[in-house]
């Protein structure tokens, strides 16, 4: 009885890529789905109506704490538009139902927390950010600088640390414990792990990677290099963490981007609505390449077929070549320690 009308309808539309597979979704975001159902009663489109309501809360929460955010940072008020009113977000957040807002509102807002040194509230906050997507858990490394306080003591600091970072786990791990039974963690895991191992979608160093497998050993190395790749991000965000200073708002917020961005870059799946997390981190930034990403991102939307899904990787090319071209510029020509040398250069 509990089971809507048409729901070997919508599981069929699913299209057997889809619902061959355990669902991954964390245990807060099945939560919303739960909530969304309770209102919708048996009806798809009041199950719709109740998921959209919940995410378009969550980017009015986002409008609210980036305001607030921008302000401490002392950046133009109105850069939280470029976000909120971005027809990316909009299309898919809002239309596609993405939970990507969801997680970005709690993560964002332990963010503010963070800054204001309430360090429970911002556990909590990363923690539910983590039990709608996962995501978060790459970014919690580098956060490790802004709590470390140069006036207290080195006991004291490793106690604020560690009281941080068991708090977000101890949340997660009790939104988990619902679901922690050996055949749920194993169909969760196996699940998550097709993301490194099977799926392949609008990649860009991944692609470079897969193409030279097969020049010298003739097949798909998306297993060994799903399995590495992972390993070299890690590093990558350790490096970040701390070896680059990142005790201020505006250098934590860039590290963040430029983790996220990373890990990207190397994955073998970057789905449109990944990208909703650099957007919103760069608004707190000087960098602006994820808006322009946003803008290319449209067209990896030409893979979908009437047949099937089948990529032009001219177009993938094009995109990230543009991106990656704008953020070569605002890196490189737009550094002051590096157009002073090249200046001084010049005059020599």
């Amino acid at each position: 009885d509990g089971i809507i009308s048409n729901a070997q309808e919508l599981y069929d539309g699913m299209g057997s890529l889809n619902g061959s597979h355990f669902s991954n979704y964390p245990p807060f975001n099945q939560l919303c789905f739960a909530i969304a159902s309770l209102f919708g009663g048996k009806s798809i489109l009041g199950g719709v109506i109740g998921l959209r309501v919940l995410i378009i809360m969550a980017d009015l929460g986002i409008l609210y704490v980036g305001m607030k955010l921008l302000g401490l940072l002392k950046l133009p008020i109105h850069n939280i538009f470029w976000y909120f009113l971005n027809p990316f977000i909009i299309i898919e957040l809002t239309g596609n139902l993405h939970f990507e807002g969801v997680m970005l509102f709690f993560f964002l807002f332990g963010m503010y927390f963070l800054q204001r040194e309430k360090l429970i509230w911002a556990a909590l906050l990363f923690g539910i950010s983590i039990s709608v997507k996962l995501i978060p858990l790459l970014l919690l490394p580098v956060l490790i600088q802004s709590l470390w306080k140069n006036h207290r003591t080195y006991l004291h600091n490793f106690f604020r640390i560690g009281f941080f970072y068991l708090g977000i786990l101890m949340l997660v791990l009790l939104s988990f414990l619902p679901f922690l039974n050996a055949e749920v963690l194993s169909n969760y895991l196996a699940t998550t792990a097709l993301w490194f191992q099977n799926f392949e979608f609008n990649a860009s160093i991944y692609y470079i990677v897969r193409w030279i497998g097969f020049q010298v050993v003739g097949w798909n190395v998306i297993e060994t290099a799903g399995a590495v790749m992972p390993f070299v991000v890690l590093v990558f965000i350790l490096c970040l963490s701390f070896f680059k200073k990142n005790q201020d708002l505006v250098s934590l917020f860039t590290a963040l981007l430029f983790s996220i961005c990373f890990y990207f870059l190397l994955a073998t799946t970057v789905h449109p609505w990944y990208l909703a997390t650099p957007l919103l981190l760069s608004i707190f930034t000087k960098y602006r390449f994820p808006i322009i990403w946003s803008l290319m991102v449209v067209v990896s939307y030409t893979a979908y077929h009437s047949f099937g899904v089948e990529e032009n990787l001219v177009l993938v090319f094009i995109e990230y070549v543009v991106v990656l071209g704008f953020a070569v510029y605002e890196l490189w020509f737009q550094n002051p320690k590096i157009q002073k040398s090249i200046q001084v250069s010049q005059s020599t």
